[in-house]
């Protein structure tokens, strides 16, 4: 049987290119001074629906779906979720229904701005939205799980995937991602990946992918307050499902780069997205990305990571976020 987590179903274009940042790398190093080497691994490019990590998730995800006679998608997440969106996408190359439990903005409801970046999108794919009274990581996920109950009730066959696609199932597909990742650096070693934290399953699945040869740094968004308890929990089940060596007991996690909260623009996190599309031409967001290059930029210039290492950023996509109107004043203003 074809393994869905290599792309099976045909949801991902992969392998992702790998990318080297030289001009990045001397940038963050300072002028004169040796840096690290810096990589980007481009899962913007996964392409299904302008592209992101839940492309590789989703392999799984719809593959188990699929297998359990599933004919309805359940999932969750805030306006500007870019999980919800590939999702839909998903649902629609695969002929399934799917329903999204949105929470609301934070003035309630959705309004006018927020209908723009990844919500318009979620319009055009023809997403069946369901905004809740709140909208914490909590709040969503028991809104998913109350929104597959009544659709059982009325005689569909859901199937319920967690917020970010973070269950072992998904996981699975970032740790095949590792073993991609080895097969690009062709015996070259790399000391670090940095990347993005909002609802653990790529750093779990990493984590699991890699063991201890190579330390993982998520870099906290605001998603969820339990990081550094779920993110080992779902490496370790993750291992334990593929066959692999157990991982680390401990997720190594920057809680220091969202600011107020999920999706508040952070200074750091505009600096970031200034620096790797004016040096790289590469495309960050504000939600995710751009606060997870933070996280990569700090601990460079704190010497958390050392001139000698090789990092890679994985870049897990999230471009259309940049679009959405809450975010116009801040980068619509030349600087």
């Amino acid at each position: 049987m074809t393994d869905p987590r290599r792309g099976s179903l045909g949801l991902a274009h992969l392998p992702t290119p790998l990318e080297s940042m030289d001009r990045l790398a001397a940038a963050v190093a300072g002028t004169g001074d040796t840096g690290p080497r810096l990589l980007v691994k481009r899962d913007d490019c996964t392409g299904l629906a302008l592209g992101g990590n839940k492309a590789r998730k989703l392999e799984p995800l719809c593959a188990e779906a699929i297998a359990t006679g599933c004919d309805v998608l359940v999932t969750g997440g805030g306006p500007q979720s870019n999980h919800a969106r590939m999702t839909v996408a998903a649902a629609n190359r695969l002929g399934l229904e799917c329903h999204i439990a949105l929470a609301p903005a934070a003035t309630g409801g959705l309004p006018g701005p927020e209908e723009s970046g990844n919500l318009l999108l979620d319009r055009v794919l023809g997403a069946h939205l369901h905004v809740l009274e709140r909208g914490d990581y909590y709040d969503i996920e028991a809104g998913i799980d109350a929104l597959a109950t009544e659709l059982a009730t009325a005689g569909r066959r859901p199937y319920a995937i967690p917020v970010g696609g973070a269950s072992v199932t998904g996981a699975t597909a970032y740790a095949a991602a590792a073993d991609e990742l080895v097969g690009q650096l062709h015996g070259e070693r790399i000391d670090w990946v940095v990347v993005a934290d909002g609802s653990g399953g790529t750093h779990a699945g990493l984590l699991a992918g890699f063991g201890d040869s190579v330390q993982i740094l998520g870099v906290d968004v605001g998603t969820r307050p339990d990081l550094d308890d779920v993110v080992p929990r779902l490496a370790a089940e993750t291992a334990e499902r593929d066959g692999r060596h157990p991982p680390p007991s401990r997720a190594l996690v920057d809680h220091h780069r969202f600011g107020r909260g999920y999706g508040a623009v952070t200074d750091t996190g505009v600096e970031a997205i200034h620096l790797a599309a004016r040096l790289e031409g590469l495309v960050l967001d504000p939600v995710y990305t751009g606060k997870a290059m933070a996280g990569l930029v700090a601990a460079v210039r704190e010497g958390r990571i050392g001139t000698d290492d090789t990092v890679v950023f994985w870049h897990t996509g999230g471009a259309p976020a940049l679009f959405a109107g809450r975010y116009n004043a801040t980068f619509a203003s030349p600087t």
